[in-house]
C-alpha cells in the first residue's frame, strides 16, 4: 500500500503514545521508531515474576524488566551495548538475572526516583523518544475470578486461573488508584495518536488503565486512539475469548469509547501452527467484527503478523507501517472536514 507517510522523515513524524507492557509493547516500539522520533512508551510496573520480581523483593524497587525491554527497543547504541543489556548471568547468585535489570537497579539506587533512573538509562542508550513508568508507586495486581476467588500478584494469576477453571472477572491495583506519573499524563495530552499495544490483556494492558488519571487523560486527548488486537488467545488469561470479549474487559476497567479503532491481524495462520498452539491451550483470536462494531469500535484488518521460528508474532515493521497508514488517512480526512471552502 502506498502511503505518503513513508516520505515524511522521522523527525517530523507524529507524537505517538504507546501503552502496555511485556514483549508486545517493545515489539511495537521497534517499528514505530522507524517512522517517528516523537514516541512515549507508558509501561506498566505491576510485574512481580522472574528477575524483576527478585529485584523487587530484594531491593524494594519497581520491576525493571518491561522498562528495560522498551529501552532496548528504542536504543540507538552499538551492538555490543545491546548485547550487554540483554546478557543473563548463567549461574551463581545472579543466575537468570539480566545485566540491564541490574544496571537499572543501580541507577534506581542513586537517583531520587524510579522514573529518574529510567531517564538516566535512556540517555546512556541514546533512545528514540521516551520510556515512562505509568506510576512511581509500588503496586500489585489482584485478580478476582468469576467464582469469587481472588489471587494477589501478577505472577500468580496464571496459576490461579488454572486452579479456578473460570474467567477473570476483574483486576484491581493494590493500593487502589495510584497516582499516574505527571509526565505520562502530559504525553497523553500532547499525543496525536495513542496506541494500546498488543500483549497480555489483564497483566500488561489493563493495569495501566487503573492508574489514577490515565483514563481521564486519554478521554481528553485530541488524538486518534487505536487498540491493537492480539493474534492469539493467551493461556492462563484469555482462552476462549473473542475480540469483543477483549473489548468488554477493557471497557469494564475503563469505559466504552476509550478508543476509536481496533487493528486486527489478517495474516493467515498455517493449520499446523494453529494445531501446535492448540496443544498449549491457545487459538487464533476470533475477530467477531459485527459484535465489535456494535460496541462502537471500528475494526480494521491488516497483515501485521508473521511466522518466526514456528511462532506467530506481530511484525514490528508491518504493525508500525499499518498504524501510520491509518493515522495518515484519518488525518487527511480530518483536515478535509475542517478546511474552510474558498
Amino acid at each position: 500500500m502506498d502511503s505518503c507517510l513513508y516520505r515524511i522523515p522521522p523527525e517530523k513524524g507524529p507524537r505517538v503514545v504507546a501503552i502496555g507492557g511485556g514483549t508486545g509493547l517493545s515489539t511495537l516500539l521497534r517499528g514505530l521508531k522507524l517512522y517517528t522520533r516523537h514516541i512515549t512508551a507508558i509501561v506498566t510496573v505491576a510485574d512481580d515474576g522472574g528477575g524483576s520480581g527478585v529485584l523487587r523483593r530484594d531491593l524494594g524497587m519497581l520491576p525493571p524488566g518491561d522498562i528495560r525491554n522498551c529501552l532496548e527497543a528504542l536504543a540507538n547504541t552499538e551492538p555490543l551495548m545491546t548485547q550487554l543489556m540483554r546478557y543473563r548471568f548463567p549461574d551463581g547468585a545472579l543466575a537468570g538475572q539480566s545485566f540491564g535489570n541490574l544496571f537499572l537497579a543501580a541507577l534506581d539506587g542513586i537517583m531520587p526516583s524510579f522514573d529518574a533512573a529510567v531517564e538516566s538509562l535512556s540517555q546512556v542508550l541514546a533512545i528514540t523518544g521516551r520510556v515512562l513508568p505509568v506510576t512511581n508507586e509500588n503496586i500489585q495486581l489482584e485478580a478476582t475470578f468469576e467464582n469469587g476467588a481472588k489471587v494477589v500478584g501478577e505472577s500468580s494469576i496464571f496459576k490461579g486461573k488454572k486452579e479456578q477453571h473460570c474467567r477473570i472477572r476483574e483486576i484491581r491495583l493494590l493500593p487502589k488508584r495510584p497516582k499516574a506519573l505527571p509526565a505520562a499524563l502530559q504525553a497523553i495530552a500532547d499525543a496525536e495518536m495513542i496506541v494500546f499495544a498488543p500483549g497480555s490483556l489483564y497483566t500488561s494492558i489493563i493495569p495501566n488503565l487503573l492508574v489514577d488519571g490515565i483514563v481521564d487523560a486519554i478521554d481528553r486527548a485530541d488524538a486518534l486512539k487505536i487498540c491493537v488486537c492480539n493474534v492469539m488467545t493467551q493461556d492462563g488469561e484469555t482462552e476462549g475469548y473473542t475480540a469483543s470479549d477483549h473489548l468488554r474487559a477493557l471497557y469494564k476497567h475503563s469505559h466504552p469509547g476509550i478508543f476509536d479503532i481496533c487493528l486486527a491481524n489478517s495474516t493467515t495462520i498455517p493449520p499446523l501452527i494453529a494445531q501446535k498452539y492448540a496443544l498449549e491451550g491457545e487459538k487464533p483470536l476470533l475477530y467477531d467484527t459485527a459484535v465489535c462494531e456494535a460496541l462502537g469500535v471500528e475494526m480494521i484488518s491488516r497483515p501485521v503478523a508473521m511466522l518466526e521460528n514456528g511462532l506467530i508474532r506481530h511484525n514490528s515493521g508491518h504493525l508500525a507501517r499499518e498504524l501510520m497508514d491509518i493515522y495518515q488517512s484519518r488525518r487527511r480526512t480530518k483536515l478535509r472536514q475542517y478546511t474552510p471552502k474558498k
